[in-house]
């Protein structure tokens, strides 16, 4: 069994920037941690990207707050994180869940059994969204999350997430 891990969105407008929260900040050393417990090929992660004209996206709308803007600081992967995950496995993806992230999962999954484990910003955003997406895709690959390494928009939100992921069969670490 090969053991994927899924970064999503461990960039500075999450952790320190236009989003961020203490919560987010105090995960950094646990993901940190838990990469480097992972073979640098088994180790993926998203990235929010948007344009400049994010407040006329949809999005941009019902959250009115700019963030993530591709080429500027709040889009990069904290560089204790970014240092170890290859460029190559790094997905820009314009809205909450990562379709590329998923055909490539969906790709290893045919060549061997996988399992895989999503940690990261925001639990009640993206790492859910991305981890239904999964679930939907590869219904009986295991696909879990490690509350430790993640951090919602507010502590209950997270909980609150993290219900929902457990009513999808979302394991937990």
């Amino acid at each position: 069994m090969r053991n994927i891990l899924v970064v999503i969105d461990m960039q500075h407008d999450f952790i320190d920037g236009a989003l961020g929260t203490a919560e987010a900040v105090s995960i950094v050393p646990a993901v940190v941690e838990k990469i480097k417990r992972y073979a640098p090929e088994d180790v993926f992660a998203t990235r929010d990207t948007h344009g400049e004209n994010y407040l006329e996206t949809q999005e941009g709308m019902y959250l009115p707050v700019k963030h993530c803007i591709c080429g500027t600081k709040g889009w990069e992967i904290a560089p204790q994180i970014a240092a170890l995950i290859r460029t190559d496995h790094i997905f820009d993806k314009p809205s909450f869940g990562s379709e590329a992230l998923v055909a490539v999962m969906k790709a290893l999954a045919e060549k061997e059994p996988i399992a895989i484990t999503l940690i990261g910003l925001c639990t009640d955003i993206c790492v859910v969204s991305n981890a239904l997406l999964l679930k939907a895709a590869l219904p009986e690959v295991r696909i879990s999350v490690d509350p430790a390494c993640c951090a919602g928009v507010t502590p209950e939100k997270h909980a609150a997430a993290l219900e929902t992921l457990r009513s999808c069969q979302i394991q937990m670490n």
